[in-house]
């Protein structure tokens, strides 16, 4: 009897696999669509809706000011791609980046550091990235609370100290 049900179970299996197959074998593509390149798919699809919709209307889709606008993903993909610029720091440098998160800072070296910090989608994981306000401003005094929610919007960069490589956002524009 019990040899009976596992040849029954495997019999089940194989068709259930079977039939979700796609027999049509359609491969992916070979090359890899970055977050920026959907965007820009979104973006130009919405872009074709808003003029065939309005016509009549002299208004346009606005458009992108940064490169790269991490304010229109969601958690998830936001988390993603943050990773992605620290992992790959070289395929973003000098491009505009807007990202909105948590307001933290942080004292070393005779130095503060100023950071902007993204949680994933569980909250249980953060990545964040450094960056220095374009202007003269004082810490605490022009400065949002830490954990104040703000966004970002400079030129990424890096730089090191010793022989450790750091990403930042240069001349940045803040609001909080």
């Amino acid at each position: 009897m019990k040899r009976f049900l596992v040849i029954l179970l495997a019999i089940v299996l194989t068709v259930s696999v079977c039939a979700c197959s796609d027999s049509s074998s359609k491969k992916l593509g070979s090359g890899t669509k970055t977050v920026n390149d959907v965007l820009a798919q979104g973006e130009a699809t919405e872009a074709a809706t808003t003029a065939s919709t309005e016509k009549k209307s002299s208004i346009t889709a606005p458009s992108t000011d940064v490169d790269v606008d991490l304010t229109a993903l969601s958690s998830t993909m936001v988390y993603s791609e943050v990773l992605n610029m620290l992992q790959s720091p070289d395929e973003y440098m000098g491009k505009s980046v807007r990202m909105s998160g948590s307001f933290a800072v942080a004292e070393g070296d005779g130095r503060m550091y100023y950071a902007c910090i993204i949680k994933d989608a569980t909250a249980c994981c953060s990545n964040g990235i450094e960056f220095l306000w374009d202007g003269d401003h004082s810490y605490p005094e022009d400065y949002p609370s830490t954990g104040s929610d703000i966004t970002v919007v400079g030129t990424f960069d890096k730089y090191y100290e010793g022989e450790n490589m750091y990403i930042q956002l240069i001349d940045a524009q803040l609001s909080f």
